[in-house]
């Protein structure tokens, strides 16, 4: 494997299985947060320090337990170029905070990008396994057995107080992060979504965009994610998230069942609008781009466009991003450009299809 193996297409392998519930649900998460004690944070760590950690990780790879959960790389950012990073980080890979600020970073992918661990990010290791669909429990299934691979290799930082220790106190306890990636036009366009988002904040998650803390919810995507890390077994946390997501999946499925009932043609005008106009395009932004790709995953999923995969949607929210349109085309590219290869790039997909 190699880099380029893993910026040349943008869709993930994982991401090409249909997990459960997967016409709402894009994508499952599992993130730890783990340090090593005796070394100071990454923030506070010296260079020495930061790549003794590095090669800890490095080593772990030649453990028998890790290489029987699959193949595995080590990439290193200090060896990528800033379109690299950026490409890493729009198939959600890599943080934007390892790609920008890191001494000694780097990031151990498997062959199907399932599994991303971040090294030397905000805490020492940050381990992240991916599933297509509702399968926050199989992720999580995933994340514990390669922690308890970790964990009997290294000493990890922990209070029998307070759990794991980490760089952000916000983290400290189970070191847990589990998001679900949702698709909700229906309940965004029957404008019930600010009530069910504040319902959801009420029961200690927290609604994100597409990237994360402090992004944008583009598409009508939304990130679904515990914020309470300490006081809570994981266990706990990942059955609340779970409970909370199956409400908002039955209230997305009745938005959509009222659209048809009582909207039919005014929701197919705006899905073969948005198909029309992303077929023929010559410029697109980003923003108008994820917007008019939500429409068309909507007439997908409601059976009134057959001829097109959502796999295809998948694919081109990622193809879509600046920087894997500049990764793709070899250069640096200015804004106009970038929209004129964004719409090429998707005129060229759907007709594909």
């Amino acid at each position: 494997m190699s880099l380029s193996r893993f910026i040349k297409n943008a869709q993930s392998e994982w991401m090409r299985g249909n997990g459960p519930e997967s016409d709402i649900v894009i994508s499952s998460r599992i993130r730890l947060a783990r340090n090593i004690r005796s070394y100071p944070f990454p923030m506070l760590a010296t260079n020495q320090q930061s790549e003794e950690i590095l090669n800890q990780s490095e080593k772990l790879l030649r453990d028998s337990s890790i290489q029987n959960i699959g193949e595995f790389e080590l990439l290193k950012l200090s060896e990528m170029n800033e379109l690299e990073r950026r490409v890493l980080v729009e198939k959600h890979l890599i943080s934007p905070n390892l790609a920008n600020e890191s001494r000694n970073g780097a990031v151990i992918l498997s062959e199907n990008e399932s599994i991303s661990i971040m090294v030397n990010e905000e805490d020492h290791l940050r381990i992240q396994c991916l599933y297509p669909g509702f399968q926050i429990k199989e992720a999580w299934s995933l994340a514990n057995q390669i922690d308890d691979i970790f964990e009997s290799q290294l000493d990890y930082a922990f209070s029998e107080t307070r759990g794991y220790l980490t760089s952000c106190p916000t983290n400290v306890g189970t070191g847990l992060r589990a998001s679900v990636m949702l698709h909700l036009p229906a309940l965004v366009l029957t404008q019930q979504i600010n009530r069910i988002l504040s319902a959801v904040n009420q029961v200690g998650l927290a609604v994100r965009g597409i990237y994360g803390e402090g992004s944008e919810a583009l598409g009508n995507l939304f990130q679904v994610s515990n914020q309470i890390t300490l006081g809570q077994s994981e266990t706990e946390i990942i059955d609340n998230l779970h409970s909370v997501v199956k409400q908002i999946i039955e209230h997305e499925r009745a938005a959509r069942q009222r659209l048809m009932n009582e909207s039919k043609t005014r929701i197919m005008d705006r899905v073969f609008r948005s198909y029309g106009i992303l077929s023929h395009a010559h410029i697109m932004d980003s923003k108008e781009a994820s917007q008019r790709l939500s429409d068309v995953r909507l007439g997908i999923d409601l059976g009134m466009i057959t001829d097109v995969s959502s796999n295809v949607y998948n694919e081109l929210m990622v193809m879509t991003q600046p920087g894997f349109l500049q990764q793709y085309s070899g250069k640096k590219l200015s804004p106009d450009e970038r929209d004129a290869r964004r719409a090429e790039m998707i005129r060229t997909r759907l007709n594909k299809s």
